[in-house]
């Protein structure tokens, strides 16, 4: 019964992570569709320290990263969104590799990721945009992904119940961090 209170905890902290308002696609601005607070949106308290819910919340969130990354590439018009796409394709394919390492190293076997429902919705609202439409909203939903990732790798690091699985999420956050600083940047210029 607790791993599946665990489950969903972990479903309803990355749903709510993904929760925002619709991008006004009829502004120039990227900063117009953001939220102006840089605040984390999800709740630490709701984020797992199992560790079979922790590789399936991260693993999640890195299919979310490369998914919308790879449509990123297929779809924008702007170098820099595309440069920052290939990172997230190339960091987050890294991140679940040390995770599934890790796991394996601890003697749990990691399941196959999943996208969460939202996770689901926001690449159909990706694959529904084009041009700076796009953009926009690859960079909002991007933001809104690493906060719940700061989130969740940070928690684990600190409250998690497996070392190897602590250490990676631990090595994640200077990671996590360094991608909300280059969204900031897209986000200020205008990507």
């Amino acid at each position: 019964m607790k791993p599946m209170l665990l489950a969903a905890a972990a479903t309803a902290a990355l749903s709510l992570a993904a929760c925002s308002e619709p991008a006004d696609t009829t502004d120039d601005t990227a900063a117009d569709t953001l939220p102006a607070d840089p605040a984390p949106t999800v709740d630490a308290a709701l984020t797992p320290t199992v560790a079979t819910e922790y590789i399936a919340a991260a693993g999640a969130g890195d299919m979310y990263e490369i998914e919308s990354s790879r449509l990123a590439l297929e779809k924008t018009e702007s170098e820099a969104v595309r440069t920052f796409a290939q990172m997230m394709v190339d960091d987050h394919t890294g991140t679940t590799e040390q995770i599934t390492s890790a796991a394996e190293a601890a003697g749990i076997t990691p399941g196959g990721a999943a996208l969460t429902p939202m996770q689901q919705t926001m690449i159909d609202e990706l694959t529904a945009l084009s041009g700076a439409d796009f953009d926009r909203a690859y960079v909002r939903q991007q933001l809104e992904a690493h906060r719940a990732a700061l989130d969740l790798h940070r928690n684990y690091s600190q409250n998690g119940d497996t070392e190897e699985l602590r250490e990676v999420g631990a090595a994640a956050v200077p990671i996590v961090e360094g991608h909300i600083t280059e969204l900031e940047g897209l986000n200020a210029s205008g990507e």
